[in-house]
């Protein structure tokens, strides 16, 4: 017997720690208000990094079915940044593949339609995938064909044997969110003909790294990736990486383009780029991930020393953006509604109901005119910028804005 738990992605055992932020509940397991009085289930949330094939990834602690289920809370639509982002995607994707309506593009993990919507303007037929029901049902609303499963190796083969021929696939932050990673890669391989490519975004675990983003390790994060590691998965399903674009979403992402290993896209310059980053960071050695665990401790007691300066000051908190990331940070802390009054979110399905684990609750964001907090702590750090363009006039009439990662910063 090994207290080591096996790599989902080449079965190695796992022996070297990332970061172990202990017990923690489900990120985005929202809880109703007539259910205040009910306990938050905690499962471990442990980070660890695969020294074969270089994958970090934390345990399967809570079936995939679970944690996407037809009430999942997440709305990619509400983040205004976002679908800027997306947007141009579909624009510079439509011109680099000459894409038309004879084309075809699947996104997998496509929510409530947000990406595929820009390429149905442009006349393009989609086709999205996604396994939480009610996401997708607002997809399917705004005229984004949608089907409501897991994307596998089984799914890419029925949809091959109805006729779908891709000529681009694409998935952004889904990678990550998939427990068998190597049956979703492989249904990716199924779907790739002739030179038709595959894009994924994801967050880059070199920023998340350096820049101290443990706030985004959660139970519905499986994994978490770097060029080294993808390179290796993709490999192994008969797919190879060709460029790869650094992009500035979620603190920093990498967009990669792969295709079929004998497809004839020529590497581009990006790839030379971000192999030598990742390779002067050592995340080919375990020299690269140690050391991670004590910055997250000096991080969550800095958190925790303002917040205390603050009560002390008679100065109210209020967070903004119930999202997955604050969640993990406000667990870590053992943060609750005596250091932080209350979160604000734009996303209706969030209101009214408390964040997990903390109990916090979650306004509409017209809370922060009727009770103006004297702080407002951004827990969705990527987001600073919409957020503090959003609430100008709060920083007029004298709230502070504040972010925590990857040090607490006012302004």
């Amino acid at each position: 017997m090994t207290d080591h738990p096996p790599c989902r992605a080449c079965g190695a055992p796992l022996t070297l720690t990332l970061v172990d932020l202990g017990l923690s509940p489900l990120a985005n397991s929202y809880v109703p208000l007539d259910q205040s009085t009910t306990q938050d289930a905690r499962y471990p949330l442990h980070a660890r990094v695969c020294q074969s094939c270089w994958l970090a990834q934390v345990e399967d602690a809570v079936p995939a079915e679970q944690i996407f289920s037809a009430d999942y809370a997440y709305f990619s639509s509400f983040s205004e940044s976002w679908l800027a982002h997306c947007r141009r995607y579909a624009e510079a994707m439509t011109d680099r593949l000459d894409l038309g309506p004879r084309s075809l593009v699947i996104e997998i993990a496509s929510n409530d339609g947000y990406l595929l919507q820009y390429f149905v303007e442009r006349g393009i037929p989609v086709l999205g995938v996604e396994p939480s029901a009610g996401v997708a049902e607002a997809a399917i609303a705004r005229g984004v064909p949608t089907e409501v499963d897991f994307f596998g190796e089984a799914l890419a083969r029925r949809l091959k044997s109805e006729g779908q021929r891709p000529d681009l696939i694409c998935s952004a932050n889904v990678l990550a969110h998939v427990p068998d990673i190597n049956d979703f890669v492989a249904g990716v391989a199924v779907l790739l003909e002739a030179n038709a490519i595959y894009t994924v975004e994801f967050p880059h675990l070199l920023n998340l790294i350096e820049k101290v983003q443990f706030d985004t390790i959660y139970h519905e994060h499986y994994s978490y990736l770097s060029l080294l590691a993808v390179e290796i998965l993709f490999a192994r399903h008969g797919l190879r990486v060709f460029d790869v674009e650094q992009i500035p979403t979620h603190g920093g992402s990498l967009r990669v383009f792969a295709c079929r290993s004998e497809a004839d896209h020529p590497e581009g310059p990006g790839l030379a780029k971000v192999r030598a980053q990742e390779s002067a960071a050592k995340l080919d050695e375990a020299a690269g991930y140690q050391g991670f665990a004590p910055r997250c401790e000096d991080l969550r007691d800095g958190l925790l020393a303002y917040l205390q300066a603050a009560k002390s000051e008679g100065r109210r908190v209020a967070a903004y953006g119930a999202a997955a990331k604050g969640n993990t940070l406000l667990n870590y802390a053992g943060i609750g509604p005596d250091l932080i009054a209350y979160c604000v979110d734009r996303n209706p399905a969030k209101q009214s109901t408390l964040l997990p684990g903390s109990r916090i609750p979650v306004h509409p964001p017209e809370m922060l005119q009727s009770c103006r907090p004297d702080d407002l702590l951004i827990l969705p750090w990527n987001i600073r910028d919409e957020v503090t363009r959003q609430e100008a006039a709060l920083a007029e009439k004298g709230t502070r804005f504040v972010t925590a990662v990857p040090r607490i910063a006012f302004g």
